[in-house]
């Protein structure tokens, strides 16, 4: 073999170890998450389900042949926590970040966010969340002006209301939950008798309790960020004597609220964005998990399962990690069908627009239907 040939073998064989090298580098992505703080029984819930996520893509050969690897931030359950996450995550060469999960959170970290200039897919449903000018917001879940609507009918309509109480969490969630409320209940010619907003993480609402009995309501609404919360408020709900029929956002169908109220969330309507029964692809989901974990997952586990799929679909559909190239990848999505419903991206990144109503059946979630929307 001349020089000449051995030194064109010696580069083609540089090259092709150098792709190999590439090929087999992995594709990171960043979890912020509460794995700590009063939150830390949800945050187990969401890092079961990112994983197991990332387990099934790996096991079907990763993503454009390179495997994925999930690197996690506490935030700790708190607001300065998840600037703190995310800042450090998007220090590590993610491709893109999942999380946080609470409106609160998210609405601190938007301008590490939009900083970073990485796809960021959060499950706070607060509909104000996208609605900042942040091009790098991508929210899985659907927003409260759905679940509003489809809230404000059913107890209308269905359960026949009309002395609705609105009890609700202060914060960025439970506040724009109860204003979209007000205004679907509004359009249907409803007022509410009472308005009652709490702390996050309150132990007494016996204050609430009395004024929910003296206002006459013929059904509780509401939105509660915590299950915690939810356990503690159902169970003081029911010993002081209000039994009305009660909807109330997803923290009412979650495993936490549904173990700690017991038999005080009996009989209750949720409006949520995953239910095991409420399509093909929830129902996979449930029995992977289940199999995994010895009990079904629910909303908090859902949410990053899908966010994992949806970067993957994003890398895949763009052919690349390059930040832009998945953002404009995204927002091209139509028809997607996941755990979460069928992905038709806005372009302010929102991509679901429908909500499951369900009722909590001695303890088991029931199904009772989905309720769709079209993009405004």
């Amino acid at each position: 073999m001349t020089l000449l040939a051995r030194v064109y073998l010696t580069g083609a064989l540089a090259c092709l170890l150098a792709v190999g090298a590439r090929a087999a580098e992995p594709i990171t992505l960043g979890l912020v998450d509460e794995m700590t703080g009063p939150q830390a029984e949800a945050g187990v819930l969401v890092l079961h389900g990112a994983r197991l996520a990332v387990e099934e893509v790996n096991a079907a050969g990763g993503i454009l042949g390179r495997p994925v690897e999930l690197k996690v931030e506490d935030n700790g359950s708190t607001n300065p926590g998840t600037v703190l996450a995310y800042s450090k995550l998007v220090g590590q060469s993610v491709v893109a970040v999942i999380g946080p999960l609470r409106s609160t959170q998210v609405q601190a970290a938007s301008p590490t966010i939009a900083k970073a200039r990485v796809p960021a897919f959060i499950g706070g449903s607060d509909p104000s969340l996208t609605r900042v000018n942040n091009p790098w917001i991508f929210r899985i879940r659907p927003n409260d002006f759905y679940s509003s609507k489809v809230m404000a009918e059913y107890a209308v309509k269905v359960l026949k209301a009309s002395k609705i109480a609105i009890v609700h969490s202060t914060d960025t969630f439970g506040a724009g939950g109860k204003n979209a409320l007000v205004d679907a209940l509004k359009n249907l010619g409803v007022e509410p008798v009472l308005i009652q907003g709490y702390t996050n993480n309150s132990q007494d609402f016996t204050a609430i309790v009395l004024a929910i009995k003296k206002s006459g309501a013929d059904l509780l609404a509401s939105y509660m960020t915590n299950s915690p919360d939810v356990g503690i408020f159902a169970k003081q709900l029911r010993q002081l004597g209000v039994n009305v029929p009660w909807i109330g956002s997803a923290s009412l169908a979650t495993d936490t609220a549904i173990k700690l109220a017991g038999e005080s969330l009996w009989g209750t309507y949720t409006v949520a964005d995953f239910v095991i029964d409420a399509n093909e692809e929830s129902r996979a989901f449930a029995k992977k998990f289940r199999a995994k974990h010895g009990f079904d997952p629910d909303l908090y586990s859902a949410f990053p399962y899908a966010a994992v799929y949806l970067i993957k679909h994003a890398i895949e559909t763009a052919k690349s990690t390059d930040p832009e190239a998945m953002r404009k990848a995204l927002l091209g999505t139509r028809g997607l069908k996941d755990v979460e419903g069928t992905h038709n991206f806005e372009s302010n990144g929102d991509s679901v627009h429908g909500y499951n109503v369900v009722r909590n059946e001695k303890g088991k979630i029931s199904f009772i239907q989905r309720i769709d929307f079209p993009p405004p």
